[in-house]
């Protein structure tokens, strides 16, 4: 028997959860349609620009996502505390971002006089929209919807493009969380597609670790790591998190095709990460009269771009 989402979303135990959700034309999501020769590929981005907006509006922080050739994968942490403490303005502001207000609320936004019931009705809209924006459901219905909409109009066809409810798991432990993150963005190495995280296309472990962001696509807010800037972050450092995916990504499973080759070295050696290093560059965001953190030679390129012979930096 289905069970109800309400029954399986539970915040007083956790508020991170695992999603799934799977296209009903499994091949043709976002891959390469053998039969036709026609590419799905662009697919991709419109997940990650659709996820990127809603993001921003809703309190639901995104760990860990990875976009598939017939499926996605999202860790989401559901912040209802951030919903709590917004004001009546902002969380119509955020509506507004992804629907059309009613003209009563736009009356009561811009400070017209409401009757008792008028402004009764407007608060209730309000307290509804509150809990619509740290909703898991509505947070994977407003992607899902997006996407269909968008595929079918390309595909020039109607009716399901989604197999059914997406599928949720509660991570109830840091080492479930933990795991669960891994699991995602090692997707398309078990899948075969690659052979190590920093060349995952539409994984958030390959966002994490770009160092420039496209102008043109709109990647998610990540959730950051533990840091001591960050004490509210994700309950582990960004270079543990690193070794434990790429220890795992190397542990060979009968039941996948790909995993990352034994002989390729640690991903800190790879990508010039030195442990202590990288504690030290984290530190240095408290410190004042630093504007800019990295290598030197993009340093003396921003420095360059920003009309500058040199600018102050650590040495590294």
């Amino acid at each position: 028997m289905t069970i109800s989402r309400s029954r399986q979303i539970s915040l007083q135990d956790t508020p991170y959860y695992h999603v799934v959700s799977r296209c009903v034309r499994r091949a043709f999501l976002c891959g390469q349609d053998a039969h036709s020769g026609h590419s799905y590929e662009h697919r991709r981005q419109w997940v990650i620009d659709r996820l990127g907006q809603l993001s921003r509006q809703f309190a639901i922080g995104v760990c860990a996502y990875a976009v598939m050739s017939n499926h996605y994968h999202l860790v989401l942490k559901v912040e209802f505390e951030t919903a709590a403490r917004w004001s009546e303005r902002e969380v119509a502001e955020r509506w507004a971002a992804l629907f059309q207000w009613p003209p009563l609320v736009r009356r009561w936004y811009q400070h017209e006089s409401l009757i008792a019931p008028e402004l009764e009705v407007v608060r209730g809209l309000i307290a509804e929209w509150r809990q619509r924006l740290h909703s898991i459901s509505w947070f994977v219905r407003l992607l899902n919807e997006s996407m269909a909409r968008q595929a079918n109009q390309e595909d020039g066809c109607k009716g399901h493009f989604w197999e059914g409810r997406f599928k949720s798991q509660a991570l109830l432990t840091e080492p479930a969380l933990l795991a669960c993150m891994a699991y995602v963005d090692l997707n398309p190495i078990r899948a075969d597609l690659v052979d190590r995280p920093e060349q995952s296309e539409y994984t958030s472990i390959k966002q994490r670790l770009d160092d420039e962001t496209s102008e043109v696509s709109l990647p998610p807010l990540l959730l950051p790591f533990s840091s001591p800037d960050q004490p509210e972050g994700l309950p582990f450092t960004f270079t543990d998190y690193l070794m434990l995916v790429d220890w795992t990504g190397r542990a060979i499973r009968t039941d996948k095709r790909g995993h990352i080759p034994e002989a390729l070295v640690p991903i800190l050696q790879r990508l010039g990460l030195d442990k202590d290093q990288w504690l030290r560059q984290v530190t240095l965001f408290r410190r004042r009269g630093i504007r800019v953190v990295g290598d030197k030679a993009r340093c003396l390129r921003y420095a360059e771009h920003c009309g500058q012979r040199r600018c102050h930096q650590p040495a590294f």
